[in-house]
């Protein structure tokens, strides 16, 4: 099962109402009165509520790519893992380590799955791609076991934890460079987590160029060590993400360095979870 938000209204108009809907083949059902995904994980019987799900229908191929908004609009946290691939830790010339690396994200960041990535005129010359499943939190998580965080996730999307090197690396500290608003695609749905474990191949595409390509069990840490290891620190909620980290092949680690420029389109996509494809725009 898919489930994802809609936006009701063209993006910049007012008022912007979101209807949280189950994903079809063929079209978007509305739940009716729930305005995102996280609203609907907030009830212990979001599943029931979502495979009844008989409201307004949108079929697929009628709806405009920036109709789709993120799945989870404004979740209480964003968990963002740095250095989690093998290969990615490799190219970076670190040694595998023991306990994630973690930093936040905060909600301002995430743009919807088609919506252009601005770059900022005053952080533009060095925007990196970082192509990630993001994990999202499908009931309350507190000190588990990774048979507990396994039951506690709610499925899978697509992120790109687009960064701003120049400001990640200002300081030791990652966090500035790491949630500039509006830069962070995500969704384009919600993937319900099977009863097996992750499987697939995340791909990042610069224009027609693949510039990152792994299967997902290359983590260091996977999804249930991660919501694991997180809820002993903080409470998770329902709608909370998880980003996974990125597998090598980011820009930053190129010789030369490259980056994300104006004109460009990053596409990330994960077989199974579906595909982000976000024009690179100058700012105003």
């Amino acid at each position: 099962m898919r489930l994802g938000t809609l936006r009701l209204a063209a993006p910049g108009e007012a008022p912007m109402a979101t209807v949280a809907v189950r994903v079809d083949d063929d079209a978007a059902v509305e739940l009716p009165g729930v305005a995102d995904v996280g609203a609907l994980l907030a009830g212990a019987d979001w599943r029931e509520r979502a495979a009844a799900a008989d409201g307004r229908r949108h079929a697929l191929a009628d709806l405009e790519p920036r109709a789709w908004a993120p799945p989870v609009l404004r979740p209480s946290k964003i968990v963002c893992v740095g250095l989690n691939y093998r290969n990615h830790i490799l190219e970076m010339g670190r040694d595998l380590p023991s306990y994630p690396t973690l930093f936040a994200k905060y909600p301002e960041a995430l743009v919807g799955p088609y919506d252009p990535i601005v770059l900022p005129a005053h952080a533009a010359d060095a925007v990196d791609w970082e192509g990630e499943v993001a994990v999202v939190v499908g009931s309350t998580a507190r000190r588990l076991d990774e048979a507990g965080a396994r039951d506690a996730i709610a499925g899978y999307a697509v992120l790109n934890d687009v960064t701003m090197r120049d400001y990640q690396y200002r300081t030791a500290q990652w966090l500035q460079g790491k949630t500039f608003e509006a830069t962070t695609p995500f969704g384009p749905w919600l993937t319900v987590a099977g009863a097996g474990p992750l499987t697939g191949d995340l791909r990042t595409v610069v224009d027609d160029e693949q510039v990152q390509h792994t299967a997902v069990d290359d983590m260091v840490f996977g999804p249930a060590a991660l919501v694991a290891y997180v809820s002993q620190i903080v409470t998770l909620h329902p709608g909370d993400v998880i980003a996974t980290g990125t597998p090598g092949g980011v820009g930053h680690a190129r010789t030369p360095p490259r980056y994300l420029r104006p004109g460009q389109v990053l596409t990330t996509s994960v077989s199974g979870l579906g595909e982000l494809r976000n024009d690179v725009v100058a700012e105003a």
